[in-house]
Formats: C-alpha cells, sequence, structure tokens
C-alpha cells in the first residue's frame, strides 16, 4: 500500500510497468474521475537483517518481513508445516538449520507475527540467536540463500510499516528521536511522538479541515440543486476561525520542542584568562579545551555536550571577550551571541573594587543584561573577599539574573551552581514539555504555518471567491497532510458521500 494521488483527468492511461498498479475508486467530481495509485511490486522481497548492534553480544536479533516470512522458520526450524504447529506471538525453542545442507547453525527462540499485526503490517519473525560473529554471520548467509530473501535497505522495516499505515511520518520521526535519545528529556518527549502524541492533533485538525471543505464544496457544486440550508458557510467560517487559533497557540511554543531534540545552547563568554576553558574541562570531566595563560588561545567554539538534569545541554567555550582587530576572534565572539544561554564568566582579579564600587570594562558590561548568568572564577585567589556578599554586589553592580561564586581550580562552588541551572532549566522547560503534542521538528513548523496561511487566506477571500476559498482550504488540508505524510482527495468525497447524500 501507498498514498493515493488525484489524477485528473486521464485520457489515455499508459502502462507504468510492473511495479505499479492503478485501481479506479469510487466517485466523480466535475466529470475527473479519481484513481488511487499504488507503487510496489506486487510481489515484494522478503527482508531480513539484523536488529540489535553489530559485535559480540550475547544475544542477537533477526528480524524478516514480507510475504514469503514464514518460509524462514518452515525451512530452518521445522515449524510452520501446518497452521496449528504456530501460534502467533509465542516463543519456540529450536534448532536453526541451513536450508542447503541442513546443518545446524545455532538453537534459537523463534517468534512469528503474522501481519497485519506486527510492526510492519507484514508476516514478520524474529530469531533471537547466540550474538557470536560468526553464528549471525551463517544465519544471514541461511537468509540469503531462501527465494526471494534479500538482505533490508536502512530504514526498510520502518518505510514499509509507514506503507502499511501502522506508522505515520510523526511516529516515524519519534522512534528515529527515541533510538537517538541521549538524555531523559529527550526519551520522553520522543516516546510521546513514536505513540501518536502530535498525530493525534494534527488529524484532527485535518479532518475539521477536510469537514469545512466538504461543506463549502457542497456549496458550489450542489447548492441549488440539493436545497442546502442557508448560513451554512458563515458556520464555516466561525470553525476556521477557531481552529486557527488552535494552531497559532500550537505554534507559539518559543521552540521548546526543537531546543530540547536538538539541546540547549550555553555560551561561556568572558575576558581572556578568566577560566572560561577550565570551567568547560571541569564539567566536561575531561580535557576538552586547551588552557593557557596566553589571552586569545581560545579563537573558536569548542563544545561539550552535558546531561543536566536529564536536559541535553550543549556548553560553549568561546573567545575571550576583548577589544581586537582579529577577524577570528571577532567571529567567535560574534557566534556566542547567538547562543540561547549566557554564562559570563568573570575573575576576581578581572573586577577593580575599592571600598564602595566595582568597576567593569565596558566591553564586558555590554554583555550583561537581565538575562546573563554571571559567574565569579578564582575564589581562592582572593580569600580577603566574603564571595556571598561579593557576588550580591556585582548582580546589583551589573543588572545581571543570578551570579555565584566559585573557584573552577578547586571545584568550590561548581556543584552549587550546577543545581541551580539544572532549576533554571526545569523552571524554564518542564511545563513547555509535558504538552503532549510538543512541535519537535522544523519541518512541523513549516507546514503548520502553511496551514495557518491558507486558513487566513481563506477568511480574507471575498465571498464571491467561493471556489478559490475552497482551494485556499484544500492547500491548508495538504499542508497538514505532508507533516503526517497523509494526503488524500478521497477524504473528501467520503465526507460528501456521508453528509449530503449526493449521488442517489
Amino acid at each position: 500500500m501507498t498514498r493515493s494521488y488525484h489524477l485528473s483527468p486521464v485520457p489515455n492511461l499508459r502502462v507504468l510497468g510492473d511495479h505499479h498498479k492503478l485501481f479506479r475508486t469510487r466517485g466523480t467530481h466535475n466529470n475527473q474521475i479519481y484513481y488511487r495509485l499504488f507503487s510496489g511490486n506486487v510481489t515484494e522481497s522478503t527482508i531480513y537483517a539484523l536488529s540489535t548492534s553489530p559485535g559480540k553480544a550475547g544475544v542477537a536479533v533477526l528480524r524478516i518481513s514480507g510475504s514469503r516470512a514464514k518460509d524462514a522458520i518452515r525451512k530452518m526450524a521445522s515449524i510452520g508445516e501446518k497452521q496449528s504447529d504456530l501460534k502467533p506471538r509465542q516463543a519456540y525453542f529450536r534448532r536453526i538449520r541451513d536450508p542447503r545442507t541442513g546443518e545446524v547453525l545455532d538453537r534459537a527462540l523463534v517468534l512469528w507475527f503474522p501481519g497485519p499485526r506486527s510492526f510492519t503490517g507484514e508476516d514478520t519473525v524474529e530469531l533471537q540467536i547466540h550474538g557470536g560473529n560468526a553464528v549471525v554471520k551463517s544465519v544471514l548467509d541461511a537468509l540469503g540463500s531462501l527465494d526471494g530473501f534479500r538482505m533490508a535497505e536502512q530504514g526498510e522495516f520502518a518505510r514499509r510499516a509507514f506503507d502499511n499505515d501502522k506508522l505515520d511520518l510523526t511516529e516515524l520521526e519519534g522512534l528515529a528521536d527515541l533510538l537517538n535519545a541521549e538524555t531523559e528529556i529527550q526519551r520522553k518527549v520522543a516516546l510521546r511522538q513514536a505513540e501518536g502524541g502530535l498525530r493525534i492533533p494534527y488529524d484532527s485538525w485535518r479532518e475539521d479541515i477536510i469537514r469545512c471543505m466538504a461543506t463549502t464544496e457542497a456549496v458550489i457544486d450542489f447548492g441549488e440543486d440539493e436545497q442546502i440550508e442557508e448560513g451554512v458557510l458563515d458556520q464555516v467560517i466561525q470553525d476556521i476561525k477557531k481552529l486557527r487559533n488552535s494552531i497559532s497557540r500550537h505554534l507559539d511554543d518559543s521552540r521548546v520542542g526543537e531546543i530540547v531534540r536538538s539541546g540547549i545552547n550555553v555560551a561561556i563568554v568572558g575576558p581572556p584568562n578568566a577560566g572560561k576553558s577550565t570551567l568547560l574541562n571541569r564539567l566536561a570531566k575531561r580535557e576538552a579545551a586547551i588552557v593557557s595563560d596566553i589571552p586569545g588561545t581560545t579563537r573558536d567554539i569548542v563544545e561539550v555536550t552535558l546531561n543536566l538534569g536529564g536536559y541535553p545541554v550543549i556548553v560553549s567555550d568561546t573567545a575571550g571577550l576583548r577589544e581586537s582587530e582579529d577577524l577570528v576572534e571577532i567571529e567567535g565572539i560574534k557566534r556566542a551571541k547567538a547562543r540561547q544561554v549566557y554564562i559570563c564568566l568573570l575573575s576576581f582579579a578581572h573586577l577593580k573594587t575599592d571600598k564602595k564600587d566595582i568597576h567593569i570594562d565596558d566591553v564586558i558590561r555590554d554583555v550583561i543584561d537581565s538575562t546573563t548568568y554571571v559567574l565569579l572564577n578564582k575564589q581562592d585567589a582572593a580569600p580577603h573577599l566574603n564571595p556571598f556578599d561579593f557576588a550580591k554586589k556585582v548582580q546589583h553592580e551589573t543588572g545581571a539574573c543570578k551570579v555565584w561564586s566559585v573557584s573552577c581550580k578547586t571545584g568550590e562552588g561548581v556543584d552549587v551552581f550546577l543545581n541551580d541551572i539544572v532549576s533554571i532549566l526545569k523552571m524554564r522547560y518542564d511545563d513547555s514539555i509535558a504538552s503532549p503534542a510538543l512541535i519537535t521538528q522544523a519541518r512541523h513548523r513549516h507546514h503548520l504555518e502553511e496551514c495557518v496561511q491558507g486558513l487566513d487566506a481563506y477568511l480574507a477571500m471575498p465571498a464571491q471567491d467561493i471556489v478559490l476559498s475552497a482551494e485556499e482550504l484544500r492547500q491548508a488540508a495538504n499542508a497538514l497532510g505532508r507533516i503526517t505524510g497523509r494526503v488524500d482527495v478521497e477524504d473528501v468525497l467520503d465526507v460528501l458521500f456521508g453528509q449530503f447524500c449526493i449521488g442517489k
């Protein structure tokens, strides 16, 4: 199975080849016949692949999917000759033999998942064999010898699940994110999406647009003949306004889902020799950045990825803030300002103090505002100062959001700083992440914005241009359909038939 296309009209239908079939579906509209195009070979190959990571392991799982999947266990595990011999979703412990020679290759657990109740929607088999390289290779070679079997291409099992309507595009993207998740927050967000967290609201919105479009189409084509009630389009306008506001609120999320998916960018800025590289190395627990007393040692951005409270955080060590004509340093400072969170690192030596005031260079003041977090480093080199009081004074002087006093050399105060940063991240993102429908892909946002544009165009269209209005709704519905991968003109026909009994 695949998607549906609108081919209208088709005066001269030519043969598409052995890999395609064309079927006429019910209904006509404006004398245009709708067809459904099914691509793919009717006798598609049965595919197989190693589903666990390659290399030595206690257990390796081989997955087989396709119309001939049962042949694998019938010929290699001697089960399935009779339908009663093989029960779905039940594990069988069997010897696995080479179908060519009868040689025993391994002992394994065999599981049978008949379609459509399987991941791909096709007949599926899983072989849980021992994870030695030689064992895996021998079983894969044996599967390859079976007629109609071939090694799966990258992502082909998921592609077949999509083609068979087991997963939509958002669920596939969520599954991919789940496999790549490195933190607890990324896992939660990806799992919700893989389980249909985005599909449900998007499909609901699309159905609402299709219903409004069906009503509009009915007024265009059958308004006079069927004596459709007056004012029905006024209700459509009200429904579209509500729908447009719902989607706009969904878009107004500060891109939290995309940020969490890719990582929260935190830039460490500050003057040269303040200890930025030392802080980065301490956070990374390795020598990620070169530490030197020479100003300008860090010229480009050095990044490390951390897991802070379950949040993926990308911490960047940037070039020192100073007056410079060096283009590389200037570019590094420019990139630092593009990050989402600023941490300005100063050392006590950089702060010229007298009894009442603190003097900070103008180049440093320029990057500190009410959204900046300030970290005062090298408190071990200023034992005569009270760190807490001094931090309060710096916060008052600079207007910074929050100020900490630490020693990156000894580690004193660093744990308190990290715990506070975790609390800040939770305060900033936890409520948004709790939403079951969180935009995680730029692709989703783009199509949602296209949808809103189509709805706005519909609402701005003069009443006499009802035909063009219907086209704007169609474009809006298609924009939502492209998110999930479901774009089908037959949906409109089904609604029309059901509501207005056209063609009776």
